[in-house]
């Protein structure tokens, strides 16, 4: 394991051990050990209590944050005729069919989401290999396979964030960055937290959210109680 670097270390120290925060205290601590010269992303982790290698406990999903996360997203379009030109419209950053396939079969990935048509998607479906394991992969049930391409790109503009639990039932999803107000962070977490309990397998046993964890892209994560998730919404009020 690489060894951290002394900013990291004194961030570290300024964690109390075995404290849980609240939503509040932990995003303001995360701002404040924030170091990095850049604006770091601000991520939640949430480890669940589910076995994602059943089927009826596997968790994924898409929500919008009513702050977005600060990030300028590049959004690909899947996409042909009458409909390519309304992705044109909407914003999209690359519109394509063929070509398209045949770039990103060439490595061609410098794209942040993609969205297609479903017409599309007989010819999409070979960058399976590609698009898949970078999570990009156009997919019905997250929304992003539609013909109602201007709706989606607006989405994902706005800060429409994708959530999965991976193989260890951990979930990692930003929710802005570092140069957010404290207010604004606590608000999309709280919307985060709030789809996460609605989505909940019904297959799943015992205790759902077993840990909640907030961090910054370089600074060590700030526990938080798990139990809270009332009022958070009334705390920013």
């Amino acid at each position: 394991m690489a060894k951290k670097g002394k900013k990291y270390r004194a961030a570290r120290e300024k964690i109390e051990a075995g404290k849980l925060y609240t939503p509040r205290a932990g995003i303001e601590l995360v701002k404040e050990l924030a170091s990095a010269n850049f604006d770091e992303t601000v991520e939640a982790h949430f480890l669940l209590g589910i076995d994602t290698r059943q089927a009826d406990q596997q968790l994924r999903g898409s929500i919008s944050l009513p702050n977005g996360i600060g990030k300028d997203v590049r959004v690909l379009v899947f996409a042909e005729g009458e409909k390519a030109r309304e992705a044109e419209e909407a914003g999209a950053d690359i519109v394509g069919s063929d070509d398209l396939v045949k770039q990103i079969q060439d490595g061609f990935v410098d794209f942040d989401a993609a969205v297609a048509t479903p017409d599309m998607m007989k010819k999409v479906g070979r960058l399976g290999k590609v698009l898949g394991p970078r999570g990009l992969m156009p997919n019905p049930k997250l929304g992003t396979v539609t013909n109602d391409v201007a709706k989606i790109i607006n989405e994902l503009k706005a800060g429409r964030v994708e959530y999965r639990a991976d193989r260890f039932g951990i979930c990692h999803v930003p929710i802005g960055k570092v140069s957010f107000e404290a207010d604004k962070l606590i608000e999309n977490y709280a919307a985060l937290l709030t789809e996460i309990l609605r989505v909940k397998p019904a297959a799943a046993k015992g205790k759902y959210i077993k840990s909640a964890t907030v961090a910054s892209t370089m600074g060590p994560g700030v526990p938080l109680d798990p139990s809270m998730t009332r009022n958070l919404l009334e705390v920013v009020e």
